[in-house]
């Protein structure tokens, strides 16, 4: 990703905790049957040496239920 402020061009990367953010958005929409584009537009963003970090990354909840009837 590449963004221009006042003239000056960045290179922008996602560090390894906001690829994993993604994908724990992507798992919550699978596991809710819901639609990701909301989680990912409400993403905090800030930038650091290891790339771009999200602020607000999305939480993932199992029920122990859940997780009992697939032990059986």
């Amino acid at each position: 990703m590449t963004e221009t402020i006042k003239g000056t061009e960045l290179d922008l990367q996602l560090s390894d905790q906001a690829v994993g953010a993604l994908m724990m958005a992507l798992q919550k929409s699978l596991m809710e049957q819901s639609d990701i584009v909301p989680v990912i537009k409400g993403f905090k963003l800030k930038n650091s040496e290891a790339g771009l970090m999200v602020m607000n990354p999305p939480m993932v909840k199992l029920d122990n239920e859940e997780l009992e009837e697939d032990d059986a």
